[in-house]
């Protein structure tokens, strides 16, 4: 069945790093996807999947079974983010053995990053900017009263321009990856206490 989706049409000029099952690693893309699918899905053909739903080309595709029509969007200093917060399987990363199967029962959610960065940065802060994001997603949960670093299946994409001086660093301190960490926790903030008041069934004030 083919639930709401969400197409960043970034064009050619960009690279990105991204732990999406369609597009990941780091390379030039000119798109990112990140589709819903219904808490159920089953297909063992993800990537497959994703490239028949995508526009063509290289691209960076993410699958969530959170309501991508309840996305948010923040922006600091040229940075630019929009996520997809669901959180019914909320995890620690660091969890004792067998929490897997615990889990598996419960309704899932993800929780989908991307950010824009409208300057180059090169690979060691491309990394640095992942750990940016993860750690800014973490602060937020945490701040929105959810005991946990994420959902086990979270994806992001960080998408940079290819021309152009290479930023050296992406780390919280620095210029840009500190405008990235504001813009994230915003986004997954907004995002997570959206999440909240829709799974308790009431109007968010």
């Amino acid at each position: 069945m083919r639930m709401g989706t969400i197409l960043w049409r970034f064009g050619p000029g960009w690279r990105m790093i991204s732990s999406a099952v369609l597009g990941g690693g780091i390379g030039p893309r000119e798109w990112v996807l990140n589709a819903q699918v219904d808490k159920d899905y089953a297909r063992t053909d993800p990537v497959e999947h994703l490239i028949e739903m995508g526009p063509g080309g290289s691209g960076v595709g993410m699958l969530t079974a959170a309501m991508v029509e309840h996305y948010t969007r923040a922006a600091d200093g040229g940075v630019e983010v929009v996520a997809t917060v669901g959180l019914g399987v909320p995890t620690w990363a660091a969890a004792p053995a067998g929490a897997a199967s615990e889990e598996a029962g419960r309704r899932p959610g993800t929780i989908n990053i991307i950010v824009a960065v409208p300057v180059a940065l090169c690979d060691a802060a491309l990394v640095n900017a992942v750990m940016t994001v993860t750690e800014a997603k973490t602060q937020a949960l945490i701040e929105a009263g959810f005991p946990c670093t994420g959902t086990a299946s979270d994806a992001v994409c960080v998408a940079v321009r290819e021309e152009g001086r290479q930023e050296p660093f992406g780390g919280p301190r620095s210029e840009w990856g500190a405008r990235i960490a504001r813009a994230v926790h915003r986004a997954v903030l907004d995002g997570a206490l959206d999440w909240r008041v829709r799974a308790a069934g009431t109007a968010r004030p």
